[in-house]
């Protein structure tokens, strides 16, 4: 259905079904490692192929980042007690047509911008 790649190719990754849940997170983790904000969307793990070498970082006790290691770019977020899988919307080659449907942790967003975009906002 849609296919991504991290900036210089390395890792490509492949959605072999609808994404679901797609969001914006203002987390401070996600801030740190994007360098702002981190929109994705989920699907179950056996709908997600990854070809290349991925580097997964634990960024917590619950969960883990996975990123390329020669370019660098955050391409996915598992939670360790789930069989789904986040990937990075902003890695997805064309046209995508999906649509966010909310922004999450906004309490911890920056205080250099405003969310003012009408949708959904959970803390």
């Amino acid at each position: 259905m849609h296919q991504g790649s991290c900036l210089c190719g390395a890792v490509r990754f492949a959605v072999n079904a609808a994404p679901k849940g797609p969001s914006i997170c203002h987390c401070g983790q996600c801030r740190k490692q994007s360098g702002h904000l981190w929109a994705s969307a989920y699907v179950a793990m056996a709908d997600l192929s990854i070809s290349g070498m991925v580097k997964w970082y634990a960024a917590s006790a619950t969960a883990k980042r996975g990123f390329c290691p020669k370019c660098g770019a955050f391409l996915f977020w598992k939670a360790h007690a789930e069989d789904t899988i986040s990937f990075a919307l902003g890695a997805l080659d064309g046209p995508t047509g999906i649509t966010l449907e909310k922004h999450i942790f906004v309490a911890d967003k920056g205080d250099y911008y405003d969310i003012a975009d009408g949708l959904p906002q959970k803390d």
